[in-house]
């Protein structure tokens, strides 16, 4: 069956080679902007050990890195998408509809959405309620649900800092926005009695919406930007992975959620309460096709790369346990299928 594949990949590349004067020589990855510089220093590190070209990384999104991944099979589309959040339903029917069908998952580790400040910033403890607060399209306000009136962090809470709601998240595209609205928002708005009684597919409604008035600034995947921004303005505040603030940490500090700071302790023992994996899916119609694909997958799990000694440690990742890497590696090498399950 995984032969037949990659003979009709193969008979792809041909016509797809003859057109374009030459066949791609490059590996091909996009997705998740958080896992950019993970993706980037593995391709970095695989060109200088073999030699062979480095490949292409791009920082699409989660979700419109899946959206890309999964329009077809061949040379013209990406061997390997990287992911914040596990791929979604509908995804896996968009990847069957363009016989996207035979995927490899793989969990290299561990990331956290964590909200940030500029360092000099007064060190600020944010509840989930209280960012559900400042963000929401729609709040509970004495026993009603109605659009958003809150402008200023104060309004929100005495204690919060007495300067206007500047947040600078992530966009729809992002599988950090999946993440936020599914540990963060979700969990904050059940804390208000009018929100938590209503119907499910309502409740989900109200929770996820994030308000499009202003304080809310969608950033886009330039993680660049935002950092200039938050580094710039004090009274801002960010919300974004943490592999972004730990390489930033010379302008940028991590602001407590519930009481807990987003350290990389915190978060490799659990105690940090908003945490994900981080996935690769791969193509297996693509492995032994595309040159250098299956050097490039084996570097990106290596113990060199997630374990905690690892380069990608040095860039932020928290990894995961022994036993678990072992088995992720072990998917890797036989081409596990993702099942529908």
């Amino acid at each position: 069956m995984r032969r037949a594949a990659r003979l009709a990949l193969c008979l792809l590349v041909l016509p797809a080679a003859a057109a374009a004067g030459a066949t791609r020589e490059q590996v091909r990855v996009v997705g998740s902007s958080t896992a950019f510089p993970y993706s980037q220093a593995v391709a970095e590190e695989f060109a200088g050990e073999t030699g062979q070209p480095s490949p292409v990384v791009e920082a699409t999104g989660t979700g419109g890195g899946l959206r890309i991944f999964c329009a077809g099979v061949g040379p013209r589309t990406p061997d390997v998408t990287v992911a914040s959040r596990r791929i979604l339903p509908s995804e896996r029917a968009l990847c069957r509809r363009n016989g996207v069908a035979d995927l490899t998952e793989v969990r290299f580790g561990e990331d956290a959405v964590v909200i940030a400040q500029s360092r000099d910033a007064v060190p600020t403890d944010f509840s989930r309620a209280e960012l559900f607060q400042a963000i929401g399209a729609s709040v509970e306000v004495d026993g009603a649900i109605v659009p958003n009136p809150y402008r200023r962090w104060r309004d929100i809470d005495p204690r919060l800092p007495d300067a206007p709601i500047e947040v600078f998240g992530p966009p729809l595209t992002s599988g950090t926005r999946d993440a936020l609205v599914a540990l963060i928002l979700d969990q904050g708005c059940r804390a208000f009695p009018a929100i938590a009684a209503l119907p499910e597919p309502e409740r989900a409604g109200v929770c996820g919406r994030i308000r499009q008035d202003g304080p809310f600034i969608a950033a886009g995947e330039s993680d660049t930007v935002t950092v200039r921004r938050l580094a710039a303005d004090p009274g801002a505040v960010g919300i974004f992975g943490y592999s972004l603030l730990y390489e930033n940490a010379d302008r940028l500090r991590g602001a407590a959620l519930d009481g807990v700071e987003p350290t990389g302790e915190a978060i490799a023992s659990g105690a940090y309460g908003a945490i994900r994996p981080l996935y690769l899916y791969v193509k297996n119609a693509h492995r032994g096709v595309i040159p250098g694909l299956d050097g490039f997958l084996a570097e990106y799990v290596s113990e060199a790369a997630i374990g905690p000694d690892g380069y990608l440690a040095e860039r932020g990742l928290v990894p995961l346990a022994a036993a678990e890497r072992a088995h992720q590696r072990a998917v890797m090498a036989a081409g596990t299928p993702l099942s529908d399950d």
